[in-house]
């Protein structure tokens, strides 16, 4: 489950680069009822999603050359340096050294080495997003991955999680990875990873991604929504026994994400 009491290796922020700010704020809006206000000028025009006053997570403009527009997972650290020093190490690569968010906190941006692209958050001000493990707000964080066993030594070795590995929902070929913070008990996982093979991943570019769960108390209305607004479904509502219903969608730019209603 998502908390916002943040321990090492959690999520604790998230935020959507998109190339059109306007635009993603009009959908995300009308899928889940968030509400955006820009920081202004001075921040780049970066914003915050908020639903109910409570932060959902963050927009700002996608600039880098040739990226996709994509959300990013931020986990929780102590310390964004020795964090970027553990990436090296462990064969990743910083594509965002560690700097300032103002007044809020630290951040830095990362690849695993099949090339998922994360990041980390050091919180000053700012601990990190309010709404969590409810209707519109962030419930769960995945991994599609090349290899599932290197980017559990990665990632274990980045943030010494640990996993659980279960066979997927339905019977279904492969296993399924649930990742739990160091330390914590198995009712805090957070997220899973599965392996893919590449072109599963042509969306991605063929490479490892992350992306993040939404709960919804309807899964069928949430996806409706996000037909009408121009958005695509890359796979539609199912059940997945003992997991809930959920459907995989991307945003009008391209940005995916998961829609669950919990079981």
């Amino acid at each position: 489950m998502i908390t916002t009491d943040f321990v090492p290796g959690s999520p604790a922020w998230l935020d959507l680069g998109a190339p059109d700010l306007a635009a993603a704020a009009d959908f995300y809006g009308a899928v889940f009822g968030w509400e955006f206000r820009s920081e202004g000028p001075a921040a780049g025009d970066y914003g915050i999603f908020r639903l109910d006053g409570k932060v959902v997570g963050g927009l700002g403009r996608l600039t880098e050359e040739g990226a996709r527009s994509a959300w990013m997972v931020y986990f929780h650290t102590p310390d964004a340096e020795a964090a970027a020093a553990s990436v090296r190490r462990l064969g990743g690569t910083v594509r965002v050294a560690p700097g300032d968010a103002g007044e809020e906190g630290r951040l830095a941006q990362f690849s695993d080495p099949q090339g998922g692209q994360f990041a980390v958050w050091q919180p000053l001000k700012t601990a990190g997003i309010e709404l969590v493990d409810q209707p519109g707000g962030l419930c769960w964080t995945e991994l599609y991955t090349l290899d599932a066993a290197a980017a559990k030594e990665f990632y274990g070795g980045l943030f010494g999680w640990t996993t659980q590995d279960f066979p997927l929902p339905g019977g279904g070929p492969g296993t399924y990875s649930m990742v739990i913070p160091a330390g914590c008990p198995a009712e805090r996982m957070h997220g899973g990873l599965m392996e893919l093979p590449a072109e599963h991943l042509a969306y991605a570019g063929g490479r490892a991604t992350w992306h993040p769960v939404f709960a919804s108390a309807d899964c069928d209305a949430t996806v409706a929504r996000v037909k009408e607004r121009g958005g695509s479904v890359l796979m539609e509502p199912e059940d997945a026994p003992g997991v809930g219903r959920l459907a995989f969608c991307a945003d009008p730019a391209g940005a995916d994400f998961v829609v669950l209603k919990p079981e």
